[in-house]
């Protein structure tokens, strides 16, 4: 297995995976919207995504976007998206892609890592928690829809 950060070179590879994993989440499949998507991350560098890849196929990525706290006055990442192939789970693949965003976030000096998963999503969360992600509990978040 390998894991390269994707560049314009790897669109495709990158955009089938993302499309497939907005179907996990009940989106209709839009290959070319996903591929718009990620193209626009790319060039206007607001990402940084990471591809497994294992005998030079794309099993994986991970799509993290920068942000700060305020108070430490340093970055953090937002890991938004973390998908592996149904036919290559359970092979240390998504943890393999969360130690590289680990990585990046050493490399930035960044505060931490910060993800969200759905609540009755346990393989993420015994996963998360597997390589020592702790869920926070100080803070609630909120949201509030634009559209």
């Amino acid at each position: 297995m390998e894991i390269i950060k994707v560049t314009i070179e790897e669109l495709n590879q990158v955009s089938n995976l993302f499309d497939k994993y907005r179907q996990f989440y009940k989106q209709d499949a839009d290959l070319p919207a996903a591929t718009t998507f990620i193209k626009e991350r790319l060039v206007n560098e607001d990402s940084v995504i990471y591809l497994a890849l294992v005998n030079n196929q794309s099993v994986g990525f991970t799509q993290l976007y920068p942000a700060f706290s305020s108070v430490a006055m340093k970055r953090m990442w937002y890991l938004n998206d973390l998908y592996v192939h149904p036919d290559y789970r359970k092979q240390g693949i998504a943890e393999a892609l969360l130690e590289q965003a680990q990585q990046l976030a050493i490399e930035t000096n960044a505060l931490t890592v910060k993800l969200a998963t759905a609540v009755d999503n346990n393989a993420a969360k015994a996963l998360y928690e597997k390589v020592g992600y702790q869920k926070i509990t100080a803070f609630e978040h909120y949201s509030r829809k634009v559209w």
